[in-house]
């Protein structure tokens, strides 16, 4: 190791943020791994790594005694690691007057490790540590990237879709594929397309490495959408309360504004519509519904089964259920076509949504009058009957038009 490995280590700080003073503890590590291999101990082991030139010295403290001597009593299968052990560990009074004249038996003398066989082996390790290290930290790297993304929006390129109808993209530092379930039928895409994605989850306990889960059929890609278009929103004037969305077809979303005196509609709307436009051609001309948030349930179901106009509205928030009447030519408005407004609006509501005509509402009062009548015709030993007050429960929320 010599000044090419501190270079290339210097490259892979700048371009890949992995951390130089990393990687050298891992290569410390590695020779260390090394020393133990050669002389089954650590303990007296110790490496010196310089951070400028990228040479290294492996140093052994070794006990002086009078004679390096191995026991013979030690079982073969254990007599070569032994040997080693008391290599690395003891040295010869000669052999120590060598490196230190003045030592004495008992001493503790720094002996350079220079055998050329472990300098091959240990430089070998290094090398294999660094690559290691390098993917490892890339990994992390990758992943602490799009950790910090997880739930925003991203873009990315479109490199190719396969046989299933998969879109593998290009998101900078890694790639991710958009799965057939999470795209927008009526979506599209070419290679070379630019793409944005919300990131729904990020993991690292794939074995090829992170996991970057995208979709475009999150309603939280709305969510974002608007909160990078609507300024209001991104400062917090103005707040998202729901979205209910069928991809590729339409969303509904409430919001509500947090100060005084705000439209909270029209700042997500914008001037001419430009707002609510720029995040349409977006989603490829998905219908957006923008309604205001209502603390009343019933008036906020109103409000989401725009742009029906309703005659009258009651909703029971114990049991989630809400009654709703609209005049004839409003009921298919209402409705939406196979059902998508009032599927829409109880979604958004949470709110079981039943939806008659003004006729059928008048036809079914009728009949249930008829019912009250009779029952009271064939009662027996009824002189009057008192006008009953019709109970409405304190859950229950009436809007009339």
């Amino acid at each position: 190791m010599n000044k090419e490995l501190i270079t290339a280590l210097n490259l892979l700080e700048k371009e890949n943020g992995i951390s130089k003073e990393v990687m050298f503890d891992a290569i410390e590590k590695s020779l260390m791994d090394e020393y133990k291999t050669q002389f089954n101990t650590v303990e007296n082991g110790r490496v010196v790594l310089d951070r400028v030139t990228g040479d290294f010295h492996i140093y052994s403290d070794r006990k002086v005694v009078e004679k390096v001597i191995i026991p013979e009593n030690v079982q073969d299968n254990n007599k070569r690691n032994t040997e080693k052990y008391i290599s690395a560990t003891e040295i010869s009074l000669a052999d120590a007057r060598k490196i230190k004249p003045s030592c004495q038996i008992g001493d503790i003398v720094t002996v350079e490790v220079k055998s050329e066989e472990f300098s091959r082996r240990a430089a070998k390790n290094a090398k294999g540590t660094i690559v290691q290290k390098i993917r490892e930290e890339e990994k992390a790297a990758i992943y602490n990237e799009y950790h910090s993304k997880e739930k925003e929006i991203i873009t990315g390129v479109v490199q190719r879709i396969d046989e299933k109808g998969n879109i593998l993209v290009d998101i900078g530092r890694t790639q991710t594929t958009l799965k057939v379930s999470d795209q927008v039928p009526s979506e599209h895409f070419e290679r070379g397309d630019r793409i944005k994605l919300y990131v729904v989850s990020v993991s690292n306990k794939e074995k090829p490495g992170t996991l970057v889960k995208v979709s475009r059929v999150s309603p939280m890609l709305v969510e974002r959408l608007f909160e990078e278009e609507v300024t209001e929103i991104k400062d917090g004037i103005v707040e998202i309360m729901g979205i209910a969305r069928e991809a590729g077809s339409r969303t509904k979303m409430a919001v509500r504004a947090k100060v005084p005196n705000v439209d909270p509609v029209g700042a997500c709307v914008g001037i001419n519509g430009a707002r609510v436009k720029a995040i349409v051609n977006e989603l490829g001309n998905e219908q957006i519904d923008i309604i205001e948030w209502d603390e009343n349930p019933a008036q906020l179901i109103v409000n989401a089964l725009s742009p029906a106009k309703v005659i009258s509205a009651m909703a029971n928030d114990e049991e989630k259920k809400a009654e709703i009447v609209v005049s004839e030519q409003q009921l298919s408005l209402a409705i939406g076509k196979s059902g998508q407004n009032v599927r829409l609006a109880a979604k958004l509501t949470g709110f079981g949504i039943d939806i008659k005509s003004e006729a059928d509402a008048n036809a079914q009062d009728a009949e249930e009058n008829d019912d009250e009548e009779l029952s009271f015709t064939e009662a027996d030993n009824i002189d009057s009957v008192e006008d009953e007050a019709i109970e409405v429960s304190e859950d229950t929320d009436v809007v009339e038009e």
